[in-house]
């Protein structure tokens, strides 16, 4: 049986593990290893997903089976003073994939959304990622691209999605 709750500052150290155990599987042939590492640091330091709460309004759940952390998902309501809620991240452990673990932590976000009078969920998902057909499957629609630019020349391909309430 899964259970989901909300992450506290405790939880961090969890959630980057799973970040840093994640992200090569979903990256490693889209990334380089430098851009890789850079990116989990930026993102994952656990001053960066402080920040993320303190200071941008992330909330993050964390996924388990047992007592087993299997994923997380972050997410931002009012998302630029919008009826949107964004989901900024979302990441289920490789061996956990195609379990239903990744649409569990989705429809989580979606009754929270539906709680806070949201319209629409959004969010960016890499061009090249796997995760884009399921992101598709659950009902989010491709509306737009983006290039993120970020330091050292690197470069986040973004398609962004959403998918009405």
């Amino acid at each position: 049986m899964f259970t989901i709750s909300e992450a506290t500052p405790e939880d961090y150290k969890i959630i980057r593990d799973i970040a840093y155990e994640t992200w090569p599987h979903a990256y490693g042939e889209i990334l380089s290893k430098a851009q890789l590492s850079y990116m989990l640091e930026a993102f994952y330091s656990i001053e960066a997903l402080k920040d993320n709460v303190n200071n941008k309004g992330h909330h993050f759940l964390l996924i388990k089976e047992n007592e087993c952390f299997l994923g997380f998902a972050s997410y931002e309501n009012n998302y630029k003073n919008q009826s949107t809620t964004r989901i900024h991240k979302i990441y289920v452990l490789p061996q956990t994939q195609g379990k239903g673990v990744g649409k569990k932590l989705i429809d989580a976000i979606e009754c929270i959304a539906n709680e806070h009078n949201s319209t629409l969920l959004s969010l960016n998902v890499n061009r090249y990622n796997k995760a884009l057909t399921f992101y598709q499957k659950i009902g989010f629609k491709i509306i737009s691209q983006e290039d993120i630019e970020l330091d050292y020349g690197y470069l986040m391909e973004d398609f962004v999605m959403e998918k009405q309430l």
